[in-house]
């Protein structure tokens, strides 16, 4: 996709702090991050968002959470923990429609308030 950002990234015509990146998919810093560590990883495929993964994806998807953890692991906070969020269209805050995974750490993230029955 020709105006998509992280299209951009991947093709490297748009500059990123790049820590990863393999064949299928990169992680680079979020400019705006909301926790000390804020990586985002993409796959290179343009995928919008979750409701557009087809069946032919899922190794795809699998290897983006495997690069997470690699990445967590490197900036050390895969002990004490971490967040892996994707936001779906607008009202799950999804703001750059190409699917992306944010891997937030580096600081206690409030728990998910949910509800057990």
């Amino acid at each position: 996709m020709t105006d998509c950002i992280f299209c951009k990234i991947a093709l490297k015509k748009i500059s990123a702090k790049v820590l990863y990146e393999d064949e299928v998919s990169v992680a680079f810093e979020d400019i705006h991050p909301q926790a000390p560590v804020h990586v985002l990883v993409i796959p290179k495929k343009h995928i919008s968002k979750i409701l557009e993964i087809e069946e032919e994806d899922n190794a795809l998807i699998g290897h983006l959470f495997q690069v997470a953890n690699k990445i967590a692991r490197e900036k050390g906070i895969a002990e004490s923990g971490f967040r892996l969020m994707v936001n779906c269209n607008s009202d799950g805050g999804q703001v750059i429609y190409h699917l992306h995974l944010h891997l937030l750490g580096g600081r206690p993230i409030g728990p998910m308030v949910c509800r057990h029955f």
